[in-house]
């Protein structure tokens, strides 16, 4: 994509709603407390020893996500929020992410269950307190002006930014506890009612989305991590994007024509990994020996316990880049790059805003996007039509992550806050740009502007794509 360097218009900024109660702390509070509710969903629903199990090894122990929680709410709401020495910096090594591997954590001194709960309970307790204090204005937004520090301090602070930020990092980990529990095996411990019903039929296969500039990226949004920002203006061509996710039945055409033995279609390192790892299908799907006329198109697939027909009109998921990339090329089209994703989610050429969400500005509700955990599968493909974007596409928000052709790196002046390792210790080719969202992904961590990356194997994520391809002369005009 070419990049215009003008910077953008103050117009383009939108309204952020700091619901509730009109006030960043109050909605700080809410976020803080909405996420520890799914925490303990996601850990009560199992005994001790599924909790310290290691069920895959590309996964933690749950004990550990939620000792690691609590742990990153002790180092930036206890002690850089709050100014104080924290209440177990000596936890600080066993849950560094940074420092032990997925493979290797169950050996880690991990807190037992119970303790972990109570870490979590008393960090929690001081957490709000210091939340209290920001909102009261008893507590400072900075330092003494002459303390180096006082900037970043203020930052943090400011519009309760590091409460949001924690609170989208409990989410995340929510997310992946989630993942971890489609990854265990034994009964159905999860339950949630079924998603709103949809349908494509009567919906064009795919939307125009003319050539022009836009602003992408952060701004006026109070809680927008680092590498959402800065807002810059880029150009993109005229191009053509799928109306909604690739679905089962669509990608079951693919994997029925042959699509995982035709190395034609694949990435040169995605071929290579197909055949060493033995893909023939989606992660978790299996053959059930039925007729092809069958639901599922004989086609079973496992799913928080349950095993069920592959439903045909669900957007397709469990499935990697090099999968979602193969599939595209069979199909005469391409990945979408992260630009034109972004642009077709929030580009308005009414108005030539910018918007925060396809709909538009307003906080995410039921009516429009499939999040939150409110249900444990994705939303049939052409649901939530209150949910669509200007260009007239469906589900850029929830249901499925979406693989974009991107690699993960940071905007035009790009700067790391509050730290490198959130962000751009992943940046350069070796991570794959997801975005939009799952129905796992709760509305804090979701937004027209947020970015999700991963390794281009990875398949136990809830990720699914919409393929694109670029206009021919004179059809973006």
């Amino acid at each position: 994509m070419s990049q215009d360097t003008r910077p953008p218009r103050p117009a383009q900024a939108p309204t952020i709603p700091t619901t509730p109660a009109g006030c960043p702390y109050a909605r700080a509070r809410e976020a803080l407390e909405r996420a520890r509710r799914r925490t303990a969903l996601l850990t009560d629903a199992v005994g001790e020893d599924e909790l310290t199990a290691q069920h895959s090894p590309l996964m933690s122990p749950l004990v550990w996500d939620l000792a690691h929680i609590a742990n990153q709410e002790d180092i930036w709401l206890l002690r850089a929020a709050g100014g104080g020495p924290g209440l177990r910096p000596d936890l600080d090594p066993v849950y560094d992410a940074f420092r032990t591997p997925r493979a290797d954590r169950p050996a880690l001194p991990m807190l037992a269950p119970e303790a972990a709960r109570a870490f979590a309970a008393e960090v929690r307790v001081r957490a709000l307190a210091v939340l209290a204090e920001a909102e009261s204005g008893t507590r400072r937004n900075g330092a003494d002006a002459a303390d180096p520090d006082a900037e970043r301090h203020r930052r943090l602070l400011a519009d309760g930014f590091v409460f949001g930020m924690i609170a989208q990092h409990e989410q995340q980990h929510d997310e992946t506890m989630l993942a971890t529990h489609q990854l265990r095996r034994g009964a159905p411990v999860l339950d949630a009612p079924a998603p709103p019903g949809g349908s494509a039929a009567g919906l064009p296969a795919e939307v125009l989305v003319p050539e022009g500039p836009f602003v992408m990226g952060a701004e006026g949004e109070p809680w927008a991590l680092d590498n959402e920002r800065p807002a810059h203006t880029v150009l993109t061509g005229a191009f053509w994007l799928d109306t909604t996710p690739v679905t089962n039945a669509a990608y079951r055409r693919f994997v029925e024509d042959g699509g995982y033995e035709e190395e034609r279609w694949w990435d040169p390192e995605g071929w290579e990994y197909a055949r060493h790892a033995g893909l023939r299908a989606p992660l978790f799907w299996q053959r059930d020996g039925g007729p092809a006329e069958a639901p599922g198109g004989g086609w079973v697939r496992r799913r928080f316990g349950h095993t069920e027909p592959v439903p045909d009109e669900e957007p397709v998921q469990h499935v990697s880049w090099y999968e979602a990339d193969a599939y595209a090329r069979w199909a005469g089209r391409r990945l979408p790059t992260e630009a034109e994703w972004e642009k077709a989610a929030r580009h308005d050429p009414a108005t030539g805003r910018s918007l925060r969400h396809p709909w538009g500005d307003a906080d995410p509700g039921p009516e429009h996007a499939n999040l939150g955990q409110r249900h444990l599968r994705p939303a049939p493909a052409g649901a939530y039509p209150e949910g669509a974007a200007p260009c007239g596409a469906r589900q850029l928000l929830g249901d499925v992550w979406e693989w974009t052709a991107s690699d993960f790196t940071g905007y035009p002046g790009f700067a790391a806050f509050p730290y490198r390792e959130y962000s751009e210790v992943f940046f350069g080719p070796g991570h794959k740009v997801l975005r939009g969202g799952s129905f796992g992904t709760d509305r804090v961590a979701c937004r027209g502007t947020f970015r999700n990356w991963d390794l281009p194997v990875r398949r136990q994520i809830f990720a699914g794509f919409r393929t694109a391809r670029t206009a021919r002369p004179g059809e973006g005009r």
